[in-house]
């Protein structure tokens, strides 16, 4: 079981990568505009495809089932696990329905207002588009009735299983006109109860907000450039830090106040990563923590963590100067790529 004193750390983590996402997309799309953004959202959900969907399928309960209804009931069952509530209608074995419901996780508050368009288009394009492509069935595509930005209902279509192959221009249509059928809450898909249970469904949350963070740097460096991803998704990391560094204290329990303090904070919250995490030294002036296992870097290439690293340490630079006193912090990487290390020092 989640130890008593991790699960709101998980939480936390969730919630401070959650709004990572959210304001790195405002500023993708408040400084280089909508085009952008389409192309780092394709992107994103492109590689979040070809990493998670057909190795999702088993462990959903979805193999063997008509190709419109288990990519239905994949998105459907995938976002719940991320906290996101996505409604299910089946109208037959070629036809199956989803609808996302407010309020909007990805586009969360006032977000909506300024992610544009191209956003939803990206996402769709990567990700929905490509099902059919990914199961091998040339007939699958989806088509689109409302999105978000458009102040219809929110995002909504069908899988759909045509009598003939599509070309690549097919596989996504949209159909402004069409509504979907009332969604009958007794057909509406659930995770398989002895496989989720409720401290996984807990950190399944959190590594839903860490993946697109994980995978959102790396392909938006594809878009713009290293160097200016690091300026800006650093940016943004440093400010979300500050903005939420009061909110996720109150979760872990963590003080306002010197070194000692902010070290306290720092060790609390990286545990809710999994990671093993160690005050060394404290005083209200000085206190060095050490870090080991780094779930965020887990598994990428080396260059791919150099860079994550680069950005992702601002959010707890931020969330550290955030504190009464304002903290000089300094984070140096040690240990292998195997086994990576990183030492905190905090100044007064």
């Amino acid at each position: 079981m989640t130890d008593s004193n991790t699960g709101p750390a998980i939480d936390a983590q969730a919630r401070l990568h959650h709004a990572y996402l959210l304001g790195l997309q405002l500023m993708i799309a408040s400084r280089r505009g909508p085009s952008v953004v389409g192309q780092w959202m394709f992107r994103l959900f492109r590689r979040q495809h070809e990493a998670k969907f057909l190795s999702s399928f088993d462990k959903l309960g979805l193999t063997g089932l008509p190709h419109a209804v288990a990519c239905a009931r994949y998105h459907v069952l995938s976002n719940e696990m991320g906290g996101v509530a996505v409604e299910y209608a089946e109208e037959s074995d070629r036809k199956a329905w989803v609808r996302f419901r407010y309020p909007r996780w990805m586009f969360d508050g006032p977000t909506i207002c300024g992610v544009p368009i191209e956003a939803s288009r990206g996402f769709l394009e990567g990700w929905y588009a490509h099902n059919g492509v990914s199961l091998g069935n040339p007939r699958l595509g989806f088509v689109c009735v409302s999105e978000d930005m458009s102040g219809e209902f929110g995002l909504c279509g069908y899988f759909l299983e045509h009598d003939h192959d599509l070309a690549p221009a097919e596989r996504l249509r949209f159909a402004p006109g069409e509504r979907p059928p009332p969604a009958d809450p007794a057909r509406q898909p659930r995770a398989p109860q002895a496989q989720w249970n409720p401290e996984r469904l807990r950190k399944a949350a959190r590594n839903y907000a860490l993946e697109y963070i994980r995978n959102g740097i790396v392909t938006l460096a594809e878009v713009i450039g290293e160097d200016d991803t690091r300026e800006l998704a650093g940016l943004a990391a440093r400010l979300i830090g500050m903005q939420y560094w009061r909110e996720t204290a109150a979760l872990v329990g963590a003080s306002d106040g010197g070194a000692d303090c902010a070290a306290d904070y720092l060790t609390r919250m990286l545990r809710g990563l999994g990671d093993d995490c160690a005050v060394l030294a404290a005083s209200v002036t000085t206190a060095t923590v050490e870090q080991s296992g780094l779930r965020i870097l887990r598994d990428l290439a080396p260059a791919e963590q150099t860079l994550l690293w680069d950005c992702w340490q601002q959010l707890w630079v931020g969330a550290l100067r955030a504190h009464g006193p304002i903290h000089e912090v300094v984070a140096t990487r040690g240990g292998t790529l195997e086994a990576p290390t990183v030492r905190w020092t905090i100044g007064g």
